[in-house]
């Protein structure tokens, strides 16, 4: 039996996330500029939470004609920093410069995710982390940087809540699932009302 949901994203994370859900799925990963897109929507000054939703409603357009009748799920990450979106880092320095500026300061992370069947966008939901970093020192943060950047590299604000990450925060308030990517119990409940899955 083929799945329903086709998931328009090379996440690894998004990924696992919905197979320990026990959600049966494919993937097929969109050719997407998404720096371009970016770059447009911050030109008209759009604030950081429709950017991330504009990117995930992009991929799940991007794919949704190439599955008549399945549901097309597209999502997106934006790190809110003071309404400056901060992007994943280019290189280690870059990342060092970023988590020093945020350390001790409050930043948002939006998860957005869109679903499309048959070219028509038809749920969507951005959800929404708002974390405190601590006063970490530079030492820390250096250390931190040079053990990680292989995985951090791939994340936005080069941190992963999931790994050594979470001992830069000091608070955070809103699903871990959202951290991660996905809003998962929305996306969970939405699917179930389908009928897409039992519950």
């Amino acid at each position: 039996m083929t799945a329903h949901i086709v998931l328009a994203s090379g996440s690894e994370i998004r990924a696992h996330l919905l197979r320990q859900a026990g959600v049966d799925f494919d993937i097929d990963v969109p050719r997407l500029d998404e720096e371009a897109i970016k770059a447009a929507l911050l030109a008209e000054e759009a604030p950081p939470r429709d950017i991330a939703d504009a990117l995930a409603e992009a991929k799940a357009r991007k794919i949704s004609g190439k599955h008549p009748g399945k549901l097309v799920l597209g999502c997106d990450q934006v790190l809110d920093f003071d309404g400056k979106i901060i992007s994943k880092p280019v290189n280690a320095e870059v990342a060092l410069t970023q988590l020093k500026e945020m350390r001790g300061k409050r930043h948002m992370l939006l998860s957005a995710a869109v679903i499309y069947r048959d070219g028509e966008p038809v749920w969507r939901h951005v959800g929404q982390v708002r974390l405190v970093m601590r006063r970490c020192t530079d030492a820390y943060l250096e250390d931190y940087v040079a053990r990680n950047w292989d995985s951090i590299r791939h994340a936005v604000g080069a941190y992963k809540l999931e790994e050594e990450g979470v001992r830069l925060f000091a608070s955070i308030d809103g699903s871990y699932f959202n951290v991660l990517g996905l809003p998962l119990m929305e996306l969970i409940s939405y699917l179930g009302l389908q009928g897409v899955i039992e519950q």
